[in-house]
């Protein structure tokens, strides 16, 4: 298996690549005309058949379309509306793991797929994990509860991060790093650097319009991440509590605290003691809403904010799109959880 990590580029070096598509000729007419087994038109002379990325989920998929446009045929191994971290593959898909151009993937995510990448051999792969710097795995992420001076030390910070992750009980994952990267929109944004450079090398004639590309969407993500730090930067409640603890690198970024009712993992159903604590942090944190999110029954959120007299509102971790999702892309869901929590947080 041939396994490649690319280092992003700085974005000054590329120049003058220049990709020219020919002229097409005699192939006009949507009637009859032959498609690809993916649906899509075969290539026409002088113009290459569109690369093949898989991704593992959907965030993935948001960056390798937005920086491949037109250049590739992204498939999804995460199906719209399923939970990734459950994903079970079938036999063609982990044929496409050795078949396509590229593989974006994150090491320690989804067990299944790190199975079938063991057995596959990618013609190159973009691991996340490789590159991102990945933070612990807590139920509580970011100030610490019951300071009573209002002062937080974040040496102390630290400190209570480790012991949580150490308890390893149902909302701290002894030993676990947290997959939840994508929540950080500087995190995607050097994930877009690297699929970018992944697709130069098997493509280089078509550089400058993958890097016109990427450009673009640091744009935006840039801009997102301006608008996370300018919408949360004053707050009268610093906590937010949520259905499971994906929301860490968020917390860590903009200066809040996750609160987790469940683990890293949302399919594990709290202990009663979990839920008595959270009603507590609650009461103490003067918390106005509890959390839950699409992929993940609102339950126990619900039962929560029903005994406390809360709210409940969405926040989505975009492990996938739904329907029921709040926007049609990464950046739309993401505005929508920043929205979700300067209501619930009181922020300015």
């Amino acid at each position: 298996m041939i396994t490649m990590t690319f280092p992003a580029r700085p974005t000054a070096f590329l120049v003058g690549a220049a990709f020219a598509l020919a002229s097409l000729a005699g192939c006009t007419g949507p009637a009859g005309t032959p498609t690809s087994p993916a649906g899509t038109p075969p290539a026409s002379a002088g113009q290459p058949e569109p690369l093949t990325v898989a991704v593992a989920f959907y965030p993935f998929e948001f960056v390798a379309q937005r920086v491949g446009g037109d250049l590739v045929t992204v498939e999804n191994l995460t199906a719209p509306g399923a939970e990734p971290h459950d994903l079970e593959l079938a036999p063609q898909q982990v044929a496409l793991l050795s078949s396509a151009d590229l593989v974006v993937v994150q090491a320690g995510f989804q067990p299944a797929v790190d199975a079938a990448l063991a057995q596959a051999t990618p013609q190159r792969t973009v691991d996340t994990a490789s590159f991102l710097e990945l933070i612990p795995a807590t139920g509580d992420d970011g100030h610490g509860h019951g300071d009573e001076d209002g002062d937080h030390d974040e040496e102390a910070d630290h400190d209570e991060e480790a012991d949580h992750a150490e308890e390893g009980d149902d909302h701290g994952d002894e030993g676990a790093l947290d997959p939840h990267t994508w929540l950080d929109p500087t995190n995607l944004a050097t994930v877009a650097e690297h699929v970018r450079d992944a697709l130069i090398d098997v493509r280089p004639e078509a550089a400058e319009t993958l890097q016109a590309n990427t450009l673009a969407l640091l744009a935006e993500l840039t801009l997102l991440d301006q608008e996370f730090s300018a919408g949360l930067a004053s707050c009268q409640i610093d906590a937010f509590i949520t259905s499971h603890a994906a929301f860490g690198y968020l917390a860590h970024r903009y200066q809040l605290e996750q609160v987790g009712i469940r683990g890293i993992e949302p399919d594990v159903e709290p202990t009663a003691a979990r839920i008595a604590e959270v009603h507590e942090i609650a009461k103490a944190e003067g918390v106005t809403t509890i959390f839950f999110e699409t992929l993940v029954s609102p339950v126990v959120s619900e039962s929560i904010a029903g005994d406390l007299g809360l709210k409940t509102d969405v926040l989505d971790p975009l492990e996938g799109l739904t329907a029921e999702s709040r926007g049609s892309d990464y950046l739309e869901v993401m505005r929508s959880n920043l929205a979700s929590l300067r209501t619930a947080n009181q922020c300015a």
